[in-house]
């Protein structure tokens, strides 16, 4: 399953040195992490001596038959906006007033 591409992120130093961070990370994606997970910057599973014992795909693929609720991660489409409908439960700054210790408490109360 491919990575999804947000572009190229790249950083400057305080020296005034440029990183590509996407690119250090494909550079080493088959590193072991550090650590006791036994896992490689990729996600794959690593068994003795840092082998490829299950890719990250065949493990994704474990995880989605073992859980048939899962779904695949999709792109949102440039074109399309996300709309947020207004929250019924929102509390509005009319509903509450300041009592005389200068605390803010509901209307009513």
């Amino acid at each position: 399953m491919p990575m999804k591409q947000t572009g190229r992120k790249v950083y400057k130093t305080m020296q005034g040195k440029s990183i590509d961070m996407d690119l250090l990370r494909q550079k080493n994606e088959l590193t072991p992490a550090v650590g006791n997970a036994r896992v490689n910057a990729r996600g794959d599973e690593l068994g003795p001596g840092g082998k490829i014992i299950r890719t990250r795909e065949q493990i994704l693929a474990d995880h989605r038959a073992e859980n048939p609720g899962v779904t695949d991660e999709l792109p949102v489409a440039k074109d399309e906006q996300v709309t947020s409908s207004p929250d019924p439960l929102e509390v509005t700054n009319e509903d509450w007033v300041e009592d005389d210790d200068g605390n803010f408490v509901q209307k009513g109360d």
